[in-house]
């Protein structure tokens, strides 16, 4: 477990190649389409490279534009198009083999008090009442693929009760948080709440008419992510993702999720729109 919390520290860590010029590393999995929230979370690393400590992230809006490829490296341009008094904001641009696979902007705000608000959280079992990863799939007869799982390697995540079918709006709940300490500052705290936050979201928008997110004929992927986040998260600890999805339709699925700290502090807001397909099989 430590192992795979450093490995995906040195992930989120993009490297510095030329001014505002990042490349960010593989993924440690087999060939395949690259994690958007791995996409993400480097994009947004990139960008804190060119902001001083003084201001943090408070918000993100990312378009997938193409299919990552694992194997490859990603290259990142980051561009500075505005530092005032109390905001910066930078753009990102994803890239392989010169073409832009994804386009993030990022909002920084430095430290001021105001008045607050914020959700509760919702009524849901703890961490410590609630099944284990893979013994939830195996109650559900779910067999995710090795790469899902592979990525999901640095986390400790437990799902919270089934999620509802049939009728009302579908959700669904997760808690989660690194299966070893990371030790991370304040901006490495985001990017990991970035990454983790791709975790199933899309999928909620799904459930009320798939049994199965990995069902063949199905085809599910990330068009666009916009996080807010509201304080520092910790990831060392525990994490609660309340997910839910208002709507679905014309191949498209919409959900929200609100982060919780496990005090029941609202941390962060997600809010994301994917495709959801069902592609016809060909008859033999």
């Amino acid at each position: 477990m430590t192992e795979a919390v450093a490995e995906l520290r040195t992930l989120l860590e993009v490297e510095e190649i030329d001014t505002d010029l990042y490349r960010g590393a593989p993924a440690a999995e087999g060939p395949g389409r690259v994690f958007g929230g791995q996409v993400v979370a480097q994009a947004l690393a990139a960008a804190v490279r060119s902001v001083g400590d003084e201001r943090q992230a408070h918000s993100l809006h990312a378009y997938f534009l193409r299919a990552g490829d694992t194997a490859r490296p990603i290259i990142y341009r980051t561009l500075r198009d505005f530092d005032g008094g109390s905001f910066a904001n930078r753009r990102v641009v994803a890239m392989q083999g010169g073409k832009p696979i994804l386009n993030l902007a990022a909002s920084f705000h430095r430290r001021e008090e105001g008045f607050a608000h914020a959700a509760a959280m919702p009524p849901v079992p703890g961490p410590e009442q609630c099944p284990d990863f893979a013994s939830a799939l195996s109650a559900a007869g779910q067999k995710f693929p090795q790469a899902m799982l592979d990525r999901l390697a640095a986390f400790e995540i437990r799902p919270g009760p089934p999620a509802s079918e049939g009728s009302g709006t579908p959700r669904q709940f997760l808690w989660f948080r690194l299966a070893a300490p990371m030790q991370a500052d304040d901006a490495l705290n985001r990017t990991v709440l970035a990454y983790a936050s791709d975790f199933a979201l899309v999928g909620t928008a799904v459930l009320p008419h798939k049994s199965n997110f990995f069902a063949p004929g199905l085809q599910v992927a990330s068009l666009d992510h916009a996080v807010w986040f509201h304080s520092t998260p910790q990831v060392d600890d525990w994490l609660l993702y309340a997910m839910d999805s208002p709507w679905a339709g014309h191949a498209r699925g919409f959900a929200r999720g609100s982060i919780y700290d496990r005090a029941g502090k609202l941390i962060a807001s997600v809010a994301q729109e994917g495709l959801c397909r069902v592609v016809e099989r060909e008859s033999k």
